[in-house]
């Protein structure tokens, strides 16, 4: 096992981290980025990004492409690897690594993001980001005029089915229960929005389409009934799982297991910090990861400056 020694070590290659690993590497810190994947996280996956500052229309893989060349030109290194585990070992901040890596810091920023819950039917990855989405926010304002399919049944599925609305001529909500999970307030907006309908004890079993999505395949749990339902899109809100499971210590978090953080972005662990997606917040997207991530690096800087007086 090799053991390196950095100032802070960064877990996780998305926007949050990425500028985390910018703003790091810019204060003359030596900081490393580790990332399973290419860096960039999830938005390395999505057709296209408009609702970033400076690009009406970018695709994401150009748009992650961007952030690391940035912050590696500032001298952020960036290690492919998948990370094992987070702990503490005295004054240090360990990480260890699926190939046998260890790597010894001052500080630790996690920037380790979630996945969103899937469908798992046929067309589901075929189309995603041609109809498939899991970010209305994101990708709303591409379906104007379409019908569009929102598929869960709580406060998320029902506070973005009327978000939709805005761009749809029609949003179906598909629960598999015949009633919802969603606050009664929520509901009730919703039920009083002319555009919205709903479509109970039903289940989503393919994505069907050409070039894009075209109609869904429905089953209802009750009856067994299959049907087929029209629709230019289809929005998942089935639940999100924030991957924050990496920090051997007990770690605070939030009911639906998002870390808790102050407005340091730090965790209840001295030293290690979150910021993006995992850390527990109103919005998920790349515009406050890269803020959240800003203030992550600032903050574990001066903690470290503190370390070193």
């Amino acid at each position: 096992m090799a053991e390196k020694n950095y100032d802070i070590v960064i877990v996780g290659g998305g926007p949050g981290g990425i500028t985390a690993g910018l703003y790091g590497a810019r204060a003359n810190r030596e900081v490393v980025m580790i990332e399973k994947y290419l860096p960039g996280g999830q938005i390395a996956n999505t057709e296209e990004v408009e609702d970033y500052p400076g690009f009406e229309h970018i695709s994401g893989a150009e748009l992650a492409m961007k952030m690391s060349e940035h912050a590696q030109k500032f001298g952020l290194e960036v290690v492919s690897d998948e990370v094992a585990e987070v702990y503490t070992d005295g004054a240090d901040r360990m990480v260890s690594t699926a190939s046998g890596d260890l790597y010894r810091a001052k500080a630790v920023i996690l920037a380790t993001g979630g996945s969103p819950n899937k469908l798992s039917v046929p067309g589901e990855e075929e189309f995603t980001g041609k109809g498939v989405s899991y970010c209305a926010i994101c990708d709303g304002a591409f379906f104007k005029d379409e019908i569009i399919a929102v598929v869960g049944g709580g406060d998320a599925a029902v506070e973005e089915a009327i978000f939709l609305t805005k761009f749809g001529r029609k949003v179906i909500v598909i629960h598999r229960r015949d009633k919802l999970r969603a606050q009664k307030i929520i509901q009730e907006r919703a039920f009083k929005n002319p555009k919205i309908e709903f479509i109970w004890d039903s289940v989503v079993e393919s994505v069907n389409g050409d070039d894009k999505v075209r109609s869904l395949g429905l089953k209802n749990v009750k009856t067994g009934e299959k049907s087929s339902l029209e629709a230019g899109a289809v929005f998942v809100f089935i639940g999100f799982v924030p991957n924050s499971n990496l920090v051997r210590e007990p770690l605070e978090k939030d009911a639906g297991g998002y870390i808790l953080t102050d407005d340091r972005m730090e965790t209840s662990i001295k030293g290690i910090y979150a910021c993006g997606d995992v850390r527990s917040q109103l919005v998920r997207q790349i515009t406050n990861a890269v803020g959240d991530g800003t203030t992550a690096a600032v903050a574990a800087e001066k903690y470290i400056e503190e370390m070193e007086a």
